[in-house]
């Protein structure tokens, strides 16, 4: 008798966390990671959210981060973003869910900031527009255009010589 009871209980205990696991048909966030290609660097963005991914993009003139959602359901957004890819002053943002501002939370480390906020059924873009995203132009390349424009302004109005 006490060899069947610790075999109903053995089996009661190894068999209820399979159930309990089992995620068919549930609305569960999944933690997963999209690799965003910018100019020959790959960033890994860690998310979680209750949506499919389509596709996320940097926009540089309206220095924010564009991601496009199918099948959201409402739930809370997490993503984890790299300070070189966006960043802003102060840690001043604006998330952006369907074009209507949204509430978030930032939580800032020394690499990256995570935002927290929420995204409601049907949802199919959020943006993160920050102060500074890459790619930005250079400032370096912006020198260097104004250095050749100078020097063939000056040598069109100046007479050389040897280019009779």
């Amino acid at each position: 008798m006490k060899y069947v009871i610790f075999v109903v209980f053995f089996l009661v205990l190894t068999t209820v966390p399979i159930y309990a696991q089992s995620s068919e048909g549930s609305n569960v966030e999944k933690s997963t990671t999209y690799k965003l290609e910018i100019i020959e660097h790959v960033y890994s963005i860690s998310y979680s959210v209750n949506a499919e991914i389509l596709a996320m993009a940097i926009d540089p003139e309206s220095r924010s981060l564009l991601i496009g959602l199918e099948n959201a359901q409402d739930s809370i957004f997490v993503i984890d973003l790299k300070h070189e890819l966006i960043n802003a002053q102060n840690n001043d943002f604006v998330v952006l869910v369907d074009g209507k501002e949204s509430d978030y939370q930032i939580t800032p480390d020394s690499d990256s900031s995570t935002f927290t906020f929420f995204i409601p059924e049907f949802t199919e873009e959020v943006e993160i527009i920050g102060t500074h995203v890459i790619p930005e132009f250079p400032v370096g390349i912006i020198l260097i255009f104004a250095v050749m424009i100078s020097s063939i302004v000056i040598f069109a109005k100046v007479k050389i010589p040897f280019f009779k």
